[in-house]
């Protein structure tokens, strides 16, 4: 559950304003403060602040602060400072400095991926740019395979069977078969995954003309079908004898 930002705001406020300080002078010059409230009553509020510093500023009972002389909680008050001013200035930050979040660019994904939809790309059609990705496996696929006889997820399926391959029906290896699970296992993901994407994304793209697709969702669509291209590229043809 993501926090309360407004409530956290208002708690570390009220205790600053409860855990105030009263200036003691003293008549030989060693002037100290003391706590304008009951020590009871701001260690309760303390206790609050502390929980919401652990969740903002997670270093702030080590961090290196310049320590003022003779304040009593001084930490706790710059840390509750620090962390309004923080949290105040969460969305502001968010929009400039961005989240820290990897970020997923499209120029590095297989080149048959962007190499057949930068133009589409950066003009906006991003339906269609996942069209096109679909579209150039596909075709390079058929190529590698010397197949025109099948497309799509029929091809791919049958290309990443782990049967022996015959006459007009050659394999996409993409490793030595040993007998093991790992082969089968490997082989029959990827023929799942060209299944999935050509049927689940493929298709219904090329019927919904009237749909755009957000920017985030088409690039995730993109990611799936540069793995898709990755493995059918760098995979061996196997024929039969």
């Amino acid at each position: 559950m993501p926090m309360n930002r407004e409530w956290a705001i208002t708690r570390l406020k009220k205790f600053l304003s409860i855990a105030w300080l009263k200036y003691v002078p003293n008549t030989r010059g060693l002037a100290h403060y003391r706590l304008g409230n009951t020590k009871d009553m701001v260690q309760g509020e303390a206790q609050i602040a502390e929980q919401i510093l652990d969740r903002v500023l997670p270093d702030w009972r080590t961090a290196d602060w310049e320590q003022p002389s003779n304040q009593p909680l001084w930490r706790h008050r710059e840390a509750a400072n620090r962390a309004i001013a923080l949290l105040e200035a969460e969305q502001e930050l968010l929009d400039n400095l961005g989240t820290g979040a990897p970020e997923l660019d499209a120029s590095t994904m297989h080149p048959w991926v962007w190499g057949s939809i930068q133009g589409l790309w950066s003009s906006g059609h991003f339906r269609e740019a996942v069209g096109a990705a679909a579209r150039a496996i596909n075709a390079q696929a058929q190529t590698k395979l010397g197949r025109r006889d099948a497309s799509e997820a029929k091809l791919l399926s049958d290309a990443f069977s782990t049967n022996v391959p015959t006459p007009g029906h050659p394999r996409l290896r993409l490793g030595t078969d040993d007998g093991g699970d790992t082969f089968r296992n490997v082989h029959d993901g990827a023929g799942n995954l060209a299944r999935g994407l050509f049927s689940a994304i493929r298709n219904p793209l090329a019927h919904e003309n009237e749909i755009e697709l957000e920017e985030n969702e088409a690039l995730e669509y993109l990611a799936a079908f540069s793995i898709l291209a990755r493995w059918v590229d760098k995979a061996t043809v196997e024929t039969s004898v």
